[in-house]
């Protein structure tokens, strides 16, 4: 009984026991905060540097468009603007409405903000260059965008605001019937590359682009993304012709701040995604072969940077659509189209095959 007793002692409260429990948990800890939160941080950082850029980018282009003075005053050619405008916000005071609900209030941006980082984990900027490289990638971006939906929701009902909450029902709404479309196109996508996995629908697009063969499904899928991260003209929960901003009316200072960096990742993110399942994300025109000493991060970010230029020539190019006509284009021109062309390719893909196996 004394011998079963000690060597309970031994395993249980011994000091050399304790001394190994805490160097599991301690070495546990260390490799988490050596992995997994350095790689976050690694990824965060040139994000919000470059959605904090991207503003000044937009500034300038939609100032050259419409033929005025971009910001230019805040550093050289306005470079530091960006850096002003954060400390701004940041040394706001943030004002929360009387009659809110405080806890979903304050909640609200910050989940946000984090499906919007969130989303990144899975995008590969080259070979091997992902944090996770999820084989159900693109169903993993798609469920973050659908979660988004609750949040904007969260917001508008919290702030107790009639406009907020008229945002939050038109941004519902509008998500989910364009994420409807969205998700048909991908099928087509997805008939092509076999695969879930970002990486290998880039590695499928060695040959050729998918936007060549499936150019029709590509302008679907960029409109739908416009809708889908509530850009101009598809901009309705955020009229401020009639809804005074939307959703996100009542919130200020750093609030106000994650809504809008929230905005604008998840519109680099729209812009990511689009190269790689229809420009081959990293891997560069076959014409470029003489260039290939060229990192294929810098190739992903080029195509990235383009499809965020088009999102700025958009908005200042195309007036705004009224409420009724974007929700009739989402279903009733989008969804058919989309359908059909499904339809289509899957035939063609099967009536291939079939002749390959035929003239076996």
């Amino acid at each position: 009984m004394e011998e079963q007793e000690s060597s309970k002692l031994l395993v249980v409260g011994s000091t050399p026991t304790r001394r190994i429990f805490y160097q599991i948990i301690m070495s546990f800890f260390v490799n988490f905060l050596a992995t997994t939160l350095i790689a976050f941080i690694l990824l965060i950082l040139p994000l919000l540097l470059a959605v904090a850029y991207f503003t000044l980018y937009e500034r300038q282009l939609l100032a050259a468009l419409q033929r005025r003075q971009g910001p230019n005053i805040v550093g050289f050619y306005g470079l530091f603007q960006p850096i002003a405008d954060g400390l701004k916000l940041l040394l706001k005071e943030s004002i929360l409405p009387k009659r809110a609900n405080f806890l979903i209030f304050i909640l609200s941006p910050i989940f946000t903000f984090g499906l919007a980082l969130a989303g990144w984990i899975v995008i590969p900027v080259n070979v091997g260059e992902v944090l996770c490289d999820f084989n159900l990638g693109i169903l993993y971006t798609f469920a973050l965008s659908s979660l988004g939906v609750h949040t904007v929701i969260m917001a508008g009902w919290s702030s107790n605001s009639k406009y907020a909450f008229l945002g939050g029902l038109r941004s519902a709404a509008q998500m989910i019937s364009y994420e409807v479309s969205m998700g048909v196109t991908l099928l087509s996508v997805l008939l092509l590359a076999g695969s879930l996995n970002y990486s290998t629908i880039v590695e499928s697009q060695n040959s050729i682009w998918y936007i060549f063969p499936l150019f029709p499904i590509f302008l679907i899928f960029f409109v739908t993304a416009l809708a889908e991260t509530n850009r101009h003209p598809f901009d309705l929960p955020e009229a401020e012709a009639e809804l005074v901003s939307g959703y996100n009316v009542e919130y200020s200072a750093m609030g106000f701040a994650l809504f809008f960096l929230a905005e604008y990742s998840n519109i680099i993110l729209m812009c990511g995604v689009t190269s790689i399942l229809f420009l081959g994300g990293w891997t560069a025109p076959s014409s470029l072969f003489f260039f290939e000493w060229i990192p294929g991060s810098f190739y992903f970010a080029i195509k990235t940077m383009f499809f965020v230029t088009l999102f700025i020539i958009v908005r200042g190019t195309l007036p705004r659509y009224r409420y009724d006509q974007l929700m009739r284009l989402g279903w009733k021109v989008f969804l058919p189209i989309s359908l059909g062309f499904l339809v289509f390719y899957a035939s063609m893909f099967l009536s291939v095959n079939s002749l390959a196996e035929f003239v076996r």
